[in-house]
Parts: structure tokens; C-alpha cells; sequence
């Protein structure tokens, strides 16, 4: 998976389509990653206690990773991610539009 945390990513399709925003958790084995305030939903939670009220909450759920792009941090465009071998032997993702490295 070519995606990390807090990678800043926009949603090319879906009800969230052309909004942009961070990740939070990457789920391999899923293939999924949950973005910061996109793709939510509304739980209902019960009242645990007695004279307690419930409550309706806004929830992140996962997006699939093939309807995601990463923002390059340099150029500021959704762009796909190759890999480069650098000469120290290291294994680095890089912008194939720009050709910057990231960190």
C-alpha cells in the first residue's frame, strides 16, 4: 500500500468525491484507510445509565484505498506514487509529476 498515516489525500469518487483531507488509519489487510472527517456516518449510541440520554455520533469509516489519491506536499496536486531506491540503499516514495522524494 503506496498510502500512510497522515498523508494528506483527496477522494476521487463517492459522495465525498473532490474533497480533500488526512489520514488517520490505514488498514492493510482491508485494503482501506479511514480519512479525517470524510465518509461519515451517524451512530446511535444507547444510555448507559439510568437517566443518561443517548446520543447520535459522527463517525469516520473506512474508504476503500483505489478511491483515494495523495496530495504531493510540494507541487499541491493529486498525483500517483512511484518508488525510488535511493544511493544510502533506502526505499523512498517519490512524486512522479514533480519527481520530489518525501520523507
Amino acid at each position: 500500500m503506496k498510502i500512510k498515516k497522515d498523508d494528506k489525500v483527496k477522494i476521487i469518487s463517492g459522495k465525498d468525491k473532490g474533497r480533500k483531507g488526512k489520514i488517520l488509519k490505514v488498514l492493510p489487510n482491508r485494503n482501506k484507510v479511514v480519512v479525517e472527517g470524510l465518509n461519515t456516518v451517524t451512530k446511535h449510541i444507547r444510555p448507559k445509565k439510568k437517566g443518561e440520554k443517548g446520543q447520535r455520533v459522527k463517525m469516520a469509516m473506512p474508504i476503500n484505498v483505489s478511491n483515494v489519491k495523495l496530495i504531493c506536499p510540494e507541487c499541491g496536486k493529486a498525483i500517483r506514487v512511484g518508488y525510488k531506491i535511493l544511493s544510502d540503499g533506502r526505499k523512498k516514495r517519490f512524486c512522479r509529476d514533480c519527481k520530489n522524494v518525501f520523507k
